[in-house]
């Protein structure tokens, strides 16, 4: 079994901005220790949730760089570093590496997409010229490509592919993915709404958006399970359910920045093309964070 790169509730940080729009380095810093501070095991930087595709080179670099100087080793820094040119991907990957990521974390090429065996030479050229563990990043609902369990359990075989973030909501296929790959690879849910779904079938935490918000929380639905109170760790996944609606009732980061706003965070808005919610939507995402006590 390959080495843990963590377990419990990592979060996908958000990119804090300016009113300028540019990157806010010295709030990203305090966002990190709040995470830390409040039980969070891995801060996930320049992932979806950071929005890394409106980032400039320079900036998923310097997000990359500030996220491991500041964090000091007090949990794993796992970069975002996927795209879908292949050779990028190698690039941003050894650049993350010499700044000293405990991780990567790998997203399927998008648009150009490719097929399964697209996919093994794909991730089996990175991993071949990188040292650090990768987690493979499953989300089709926005890169229109898939992998599939077969897949998995090649790519499984490679030692510098650590994990999965799972991002997809067939339960059936990340099943057989599980029976397929054993402990030859950790799993990990990308949708907070199935943190528990994923525990049962041998997944060891999450890669989580709700824990911008409620860290404290979200790591406990994973403790629980761990320690054998799975009725408690179910309660907490009920309970937030309406919560974890709402922050993605509209494009993720939209709402959880939004929230975060609410909560006194200032964190400015998200990048063009993503824009603000409707008022109605700003409206019933309060009332949801009212109702759990974050306001």
């Amino acid at each position: 079994m390959k080495n843990t790169i963590f377990k419990g509730a990592g979060v996908a940080i958000v990119t804090p901005m300016k009113p300028d729009g540019s990157v806010n380095y010295d709030k990203l810093r305090s966002l990190i220790d709040y995470q830390i501070e409040n039980g969070t095991q891995a801060i996930i930087a320049c992932g979806t949730t950071g929005e890394s595709p409106t980032l400039t080179h320079e900036e998923h670099v310097e997000v990359i760089k500030t996220a491991v100087k500041h964090t000091a080793g007090r949990v794993p820094v796992i970069a975002g570093t996927g795209s879908n040119d292949t050779h990028y991907a190698l690039e941003l990957s050894k650049e993350a590496e010499a700044l000293g990521a405990d991780a990567l974390l790998m997203v399927t090429p998008y648009y150009n997409k490719t097929s399964q065996a697209g996919l093994i030479k794909h991730y089996t050229y990175v991993a071949d010229n990188v040292n650090l563990p990768i987690i493979l990043y499953n989300v089709p609902g926005r890169t229109g490509t898939d992998i599939k369990p077969q897949t998995y359990a090649v790519l499984a075989e490679h030692k510098n592919i650590a994990a999965i973030k799972e991002a997809n909501a067939n339960i059936n296929a990340i099943t057989e993915t599980m029976a397929l790959c054993g402990d030859k690879i950790d799993l990990y849910s990308g949708c907070d709404e199935h943190i528990l779904p994923i525990l049962a079938l041998g997944g060891i935490g999450v890669i989580s958006v709700l824990s911008n918000v409620i860290p404290k929380q979200t790591n406990d639905i994973c403790k629980y399970y761990f320690d054998g109170d799975i009725e408690k760790s179910r309660a907490l996944q009920l309970k937030y359910y309406s919560l974890i609606k709402a922050l993605f009732s509209d494009v993720n980061p939209i709402p959880v920045k939004e929230a975060m706003n609410m909560m006194g965070f200032d964190i400015g808005k998200c990048r063009l093309p993503l824009c603000d919610m409707s008022d109605d939507a700003k409206n019933k995402l309060r009332a949801e964070l009212e109702r759990n006590g974050l306001l």
